[in-house]
């Protein structure tokens, strides 16, 4: 590897992830504004400010952990129905100021209680219609929507011009009659596939059968047989039944017996599901397939990379405990596995640094890298739980549905709804998405994931 270029591949991942962290909060900022509301922090990182400048009534900086960011609007809880009766006091020069009553009964609820003086420290005379709470509920979607949007957003232009330049590759099974690529000397289990055969490893069908690379399979059981998308089918339809196979070598027919065995593969090679098939273990000719496309070719893209990242997000608490067997040696690193944004910092400088791939390679898998990274922020954001934005649209959509039902029924307003009584699920959250974080960092650094072959 090239340490400059490594390097350079590092800081434009890191750089442009930052970037996407900017954006992001940019999202939420400037409709809160535009809606009047307060925002009084706009923040990258956590941790120390490193730098920061006031401008107006908002306070821009750098923090000195790049690993988020935030913005501080004013109101997001609102005073509670124990704390009502205290909301409003006088200072020493009679200015009304508001503060909230804190409550010692419990430890959430002195959790919840905190949480609302802290918030209400910030309200200043004057700010109590600018309160975030107080904005209609669509409001509040559009304000916690706009920055995982914006996330979507950056992946979908990100993913179009690479599809619409680059294009998408893909590996194909040449067209036409089967041609043989390679043989499996023995039958592994599809988890173990790469590793030598050893000898309690039953024999592959197909060498029992006699077939060797460069050999045309032209039929099967007596079925003439004319691509690689037939004789698969047939193949795994046969169970383990017996086979007969015809076969072209150098011109010459000839034929050969075995017994098909079952296995567990993938349903297809977009289909990750495994189930039991008949097995020959045989691999076709291939070549590199460019497929391009534009706007929509990249949202029908983008539609099946949303059901993979939900997927995901339901086993994520899974694959990171894989990952911390790994740390301790119990296993090894799936390389399909979460990375954080230090593993992919990794990958990007072992990208750019790789001395095989041609330049217009590098440049379209960093791009597909940050587009990865930002499409998973952004639907990973919409989860519906509190400290995540989408636990705030949640609030708000059940706001909207709760006054609907209360004015169609004719009954009072039923008032806002209370985040703050979830903050206690906001922690647990806020805690295991901790724990998950330090984890991946932990594994991207003892046992890091790799380019193929880099």
């Amino acid at each position: 590897m090239t340490a400059l270029l490594y390097l350079l591949g590092v800081l434009t991942f890191v750089v442009a992830i930052l970037a996407s962290i900017g954006l992001h909060e940019l999202g939420h900022m400037i409709p809160a504004k535009r809606f009047g509301g307060k925002v009084t922090q706009y923040m990258i990182g956590f941790g120390p400010t490193v730098w920061s400048k006031r401008v107006g009534e908002t306070e821009y900086g750098l923090k000195a952990i790049p690993l988020g960011g935030y913005v501080k609007i004013v109101g997001m809880l609102p005073p509670g129905a124990t704390a009502v009766a205290d909301e409003v006091t006088h200072d020493e020069h009679g200015q009304q100021v508001v503060r909230v009553r804190k409550s010692n009964t419990g430890m959430f609820t002195q959790l919840i209680s905190d949480a609302r003086a802290a918030e209400w420290e910030l309200v200043q005379p004057g700010d109590e219609d600018r309160l975030f709470y107080k904005l209609p509920w669509w409001k509040k979607v559009v304000v916690m929507a706009g920055g995982p949007t914006v996330n979507i957003l950056i992946a979908f232009f990100l993913f179009w011009a690479v599809f619409a330049t680059y294009g998408q590759k893909s590996v194909e099974a040449d067209p036409g009659a089967p041609v043989i690529a390679s043989v499996s000397e023995c039958v592994l289990p599809y988890s173990e596939e790469g590793r030598s055969c050893r000898a309690s490893d039953p024999a592959a069908p197909a060498a029992e059968a006699g077939l060797r690379p460069g050999d045309v399979v032209t039929g099967f059981n007596g079925t003439t047989v004319t691509d690689w998308d037939q004789l698969r089918d047939l193949i795994r339809d046969n169970a383990d039944g017996d086979a007969v196979i015809r076969y072209e070598r150098d011109g010459e027919e000839l034929s050969g017996t075995t017994s098909t065995t079952v296995e567990a593969r993938p349903t297809s090679e977009t289909d990750t599901t495994l189930r039991e098939v008949g097995f020959l273990g045989v691999t076709p000719t291939t070549s590199v397939v460019t497929e391009t496309g534009g706007p929509l070719y990249t949202l029908d893209q983008m539609g099946g990379m949303a059901v993979d990242t939900v997927t995901a997000l339901a086993t994520l608490p899974v694959k990171v405990w894989d990952v911390g067997q790994a740390i301790v040696g119990l296993e090894e690193r799936d390389p399909d596995g979460p990375v954080s944004i230090v593993g992919g910092g990794r990958i990007a400088g072992e990208t750019a640094a790789h001395e095989e791939l041609p330049s217009q390679d590098k440049v379209a898998f960093l791009l597909m890298l940050v587009a990865g990274f930002n499409f998973f922020i952004g639907v990973f954001n919409f989860v519906p739980l509190l400290p995540l934005d989408g636990g705030h649209i949640a609030s708000a959509l059940w706001e909207a549905v709760r006054r609907g039902f209360a004015r169609l029924r004719g009954r009072p307003d039923p008032g806002y709804v209370d985040a703050a009584k979830l903050l206690p699920v906001a922690y647990v959250v806020a805690s295991a998405m901790l724990v998950m974080g330090v984890v991946l960092i932990v594994g991207d650094l003892v046992v890091p994931l790799h380019l193929p072959d880099s």
